[in-house]
């Protein structure tokens, strides 16, 4: 079976994953957006056959059986729940949503309408990610006593945008920090207890935030993420008999190194030869697809219930409140 993909959406996340997935075969036929124009530039860029002016008329739409919600998360779950209405498989663009409450109502629609969810973290379905987690399993570094992941970035400072704006799920957290956060979990397994300190903008976001996160047997994660400022972005797994240090873009395909306890170097892996690798998640969620196995793998619905209840208290530590918060 060909899994035939929609597209809600047309900004930079679109593009950048259905250029890389149609480069990869993955047939894509049909896409929608708030206007016609827009939807069919898009279409005509990308060679998808069929342009729709509203999300309403994408989801509608009989020949398509899978769709990619690439809207601002702040309408993740409206989008998400009007594909699941209409029976179709939804990939759900990081952060899934804006709050665990609204990940539980998506995730629990799918499950009604026995439809396939994920949300599209891509990193952890790039290959480096699949051998640092054999690594892991196999012992290699001994028991895993710590995970160190930044995310920083200089993203606009106009107080009218998207990312600065609380009642878009606007801050560092959702847009970056979901990054070393799945990262973390992924190695480490859901954290039992959260400690966040954070810095707020003028207009109620946060604009940097580190977390110390426990996870069971008294490992931590050490994560920090912000939006107005530059870092390496690295990230390293560190082990009782080594670690495992990811080079800048840790979350992209990048180099990494195996050390041992006295860092000398045993192991090295180059993944830049991947221009993004958003296919290897799309070729996961059309294996679920196809199936009928709708859940697990790399990027469970659990998990990300877990992940966005994590980041929820992150929030209420820091002190930031999305509109979502009132619901």
């Amino acid at each position: 079976m060909t899994v035939r993909w929609g597209v809600i959406g047309t900004g930079g996340i679109a593009r950048s994953f259905v250029g890389d997935c149609t480069a990869a075969g993955i047939e894509f036929v049909a896409v929608g957006s708030r206007t016609r124009a827009s939807a069919e530039s898009f279409a005509a860029e990308f060679g998808i056959p069929r342009a729709h002016g509203s999300y309403e008329e994408l989801v509608a739409d009989d020949g398509v059986d899978a769709v990619y919600v690439a809207t601002p998360h702040s309408r993740h779950a409206e989008d998400a729940l009007l594909a699941i209405e209409a029976g179709k498989h939804v990939l759900v663009e990081k952060s899934f949503t804006i709050t665990a409450d609204e990940a539980r109502r998506v995730v629990g629609a799918a499950r009604r309408a026995d439809v396939a969810v994920m949300e599209a973290m891509w990193t952890r379905f790039l290959p480096q990610m699949s051998m640092i987690r054999e690594l892991v399993t196999e012992g290699r570094i001994g028991r895993v006593r710590l995970v160190e992941a930044t995310h920083h970035q200089a993203l606009p400072r106009d107080p009218t945008h998207r990312l600065n704006d609380p009642a878009l799920g606007g801050g560092a957290m959702l847009d970056l920090g979901i990054y070393p956060i799945s990262f973390a979990v992924d190695v480490l397994g859901v954290p039992t207890s959260v400690v966040a300190a954070g810095t707020l903008s003028d207009q109620g976001v946060d604009t940097q935030m580190g977390l110390v996160l426990t996870h069971e047997g008294g490992t931590q994660s050490m994560l920090h993420f912000g939006l107005d400022l530059r870092s390496p972005n690295t990230a390293s797994v560190i082990g009782e008999a080594g670690r495992i240090d990811l080079d800048s873009t840790w979350f992209t395909p990048t180099t990494w190194r195996l050390r041992d306890r006295d860092g000398a170097v045993l192991e090295e892996f180059d993944g830049r030869e991947e221009l993004t690798g958003y296919e290897h998640e799309a070729r996961a969620f059309e294996s679920m697809v196809t199936s009928g196995t709708h859940e697990g793998g790399p990027m469970d619905p659990e998990e990300t219930i877990a992940i966005m209840a994590l980041m929820d208290e992150a929030r209420r530590q820091v002190g930031v409140r999305y509109a979502a918060d009132e619901d």
